[in-house]
């Protein structure tokens, strides 16, 4: 009796599992089934989704796709070739301001490099574009986009061998781009962990990864999990890093490894054929006086081609096939472009007046006005202005915030060091105002021999020619030390009508002839002075003290008339 109940029992038993497994075993394909359905349903709405096209957009129709389409970096496309076309392709940084071509420019270099016989680029090399501003990283390794990561089985998106517990290597960009370029636009804002792990890569030329789930014994894993975690994942590349920073802003370990390529910022010639092109693919004609306008406003080639977009925008809505002067206006009134400042020098004579160089933030160089008073007064009693200078400037750089002060105020001290022991002038018996009009805050130290220059035409009443320019730091003997940028401040200067332009004898050796402009190295601020106001005697410092106080006495007689 009891062997039958347990029998009955072991029937109940089997059937009860029997039908689970059986519904289980229905469901699955219920599931199986179903996800089919869901994935026919997405990839038809997908092809559905690749059947919508808009037109292409003109900036994108107007991408250099060769050489002779970059306009403007002639010199920066052969620094290019030269680093990249030979057979031992360099790791390069191109500084330039936004909208030059960088980026443009290093494609169809790729493409004159592939077609290079001794090159070691392949047909097919991959051109594998970063931005490092929107680059994003997980401390802990799960996920990064430039490296590689490893997903661990605990994590979501282990792969396949995640249910076995076997960890799931992940390639960055670096080993994506092997074999290729990696292109890091704006490369001077990557996180100072990332620097050190892409220096780690340019080095070993391979990706380490690490996961405290793999186990050399594990005969569970796959042989080629075992050789990344082993040999490492192949990064044999070249890096290409793009910055509007400054070299000193971008950190030296990277320098140190990179060719550094500067390109230029494009002048109105550039502009207007970038306008012209960009106008003939959008399928208008423009006649030169329009583009003229829009040269004022377009700071860049990008600014260029959006101007004529949204004016073509504004043409066809009326029915036109030319662009017009007054559309120019609008897009550049409703767009709030701030119109180029050009500088034009005259043939006047000034007292007080004198063209400095400059240096603005994306390399491009100015010419500045720096324009001094000078009032005199009580021995002593005289007051020193300066305005338009930037006395402190707060820098934010890869994730720290620096205070810099500024150099400019150095110079002016020196200046005045300077006029007392070379020329016995007391600038305590002025009122000095020296102001850099214009909008451009100056914070370095090669303005010294203009401040200099004309502080003493104001206090001298000495006039200075228009057609002159200057630049060089002033140190405390007088001596005119090399600062940077001289090739592009000669250029601006030759661009403004100067005739004459003053340079430390130091920046001489590295500069290219200019047509049309006189270039003096000069070494003394003495050899300035000899050039603009005559052989400077004591007589004529003894003329000046003079007068300093002979305006001392008669307002000391006017003070005492006061009091009585």
């Amino acid at each position: 009796m009891f062997n039958t109940f347990l029998i009955i029992l072991q029937l109940f038993l089997t059937l009860v599992m029997g039908i689970y497994f059986l519904n289980l075993l229905r469901g699955q394909h219920n599931g199986k089934s179903n996800l089919e359905h869901d994935a026919v349903r997405e990839l038809e709405k997908l092809h559905r989704l690749k059947q919508i096209h808009l037109t292409q957009p003109l900036a994108e129709k107007t991408r250099p796709t060769a050489l002779n389409e970059v306009i403007g970096q002639e010199e920066g496309l052969k620094a290019l070739k030269a680093a990249l076309c030979g057979p031992n392709p360099q790791h390069i940084l191109i500084y330039g301001p936004p909208g030059v071509g960088k980026t443009a420019a290093a494609r169809v270099v790729l493409k004159e490099a592939i077609a290079a016989e001794s090159s070691p680029f392949r047909e097919g090399a991959k051109f594998i574009e970063m931005d490092a501003t929107t680059l994003r990283f997980d401390e802990r390794g799960i996920a990064d986009p430039l490296i590689g990561s490893v997903h661990d089985p605990i994590y979501q998106g282990a792969g396949a061998y995640g249910p076995a517990g076997v960890p799931q290597p992940k390639p960055g960009a670096v080993t994506k781009a092997h074999g290729g370029i990696l292109f890091l636009d704006e490369i001077g804002e990557l996180h100072p962990m990332q620097i050190n792990k892409l220096l780690k890569v340019l080095e070993d030329r391979k990706v380490f990864l690490e996961s405290a789930y793999y186990s050399p014994g594990n005969r569970d894993i796959p042989p080629h999990i075992h050789e990344i975690f082993q040999k490492g994942l192949p990064a044999d590349f070249r890096l290409i890093g793009a910055t509007t920073r400054s070299p000193e802003d971008i950190p030296p370990a990277i320098r140190s490894r990179c060719v550094e390529i500067f390109f230029s910022p494009l002048d109105v010639h550039h502009l207007k054929t970038i306008a012209k092109n960009a106008t003939f693919k959008a399928g208008f004609s423009i006649e030169d006086k329009t583009l003229d306008t829009l040269c004022k406003y377009a700071q860049n080639g990008r600014d260029a081609v959006n101007m004529i977009q949204t004016a073509a925008g504004i043409a066809r809505l009326e029915n036109r096939f030319i662009i017009e002067k007054s559309d120019i206006k609008w897009v550049a009134e409703t767009g709030r472009y701030t119109p180029r400042y050009e500088k034009k020098a005259t043939d006047r004579l000034h007292v007080g007046l004198v063209n400095g160089l400059a240096v603005c933030g994306d390399g491009q160089g100015m010419v500045m006005d720096v324009e001094v008073t000078a009032l005199p007064c009580a021995c002593g009693t005289g007051t020193l202005t300066v305005t338009g200078i930037v006395e402190s400037q707060e820098l934010e750089s890869r994730g720290q915030r620096l205070i810099r002060t500024s150099s400019a105020r150095a110079s002016i001290e020196n200046m005045l060091t300077v006029l007392k022991r070379f020329y016995c002038i007391d600038t305590t018996a002025y009122h000095l105002h020296i102001n850099f009009p214009g909008g451009t805050p100056i914070d370095g130290p090669s303005a010294g021999t203009a401040i200099l220059s004309a502080v003493y035409s104001a206090i001298c009443q000495s006039a200075i020619s228009n057609r002159i320019a200057m630049t060089g730091e002033i140190s405390i003997h007088g001596t005119v030390l090399p600062v940077g940028g001289v090739a592009a401040k000669v250029a601006a200067a030759a661009k403004a009508g100067v005739k004459t332009v003053f340079i430390p004898r130091d920046n001489a050796e590295n500069l290219y002839h200019v047509s049309g402009i006189e270039i003096v190295p000069v070494t003394h601020i003495s050899e300035i002075f000899s050039r603009l106001f005559g052989n400077i005697d004591n007589s004529q410092s003894e003329t000046v003290a003079a007068a300093s106080a002979a305006f001392n006495v008669h307002s000391g007689e006017r003070s005492a008339s006061q009091t009585a």
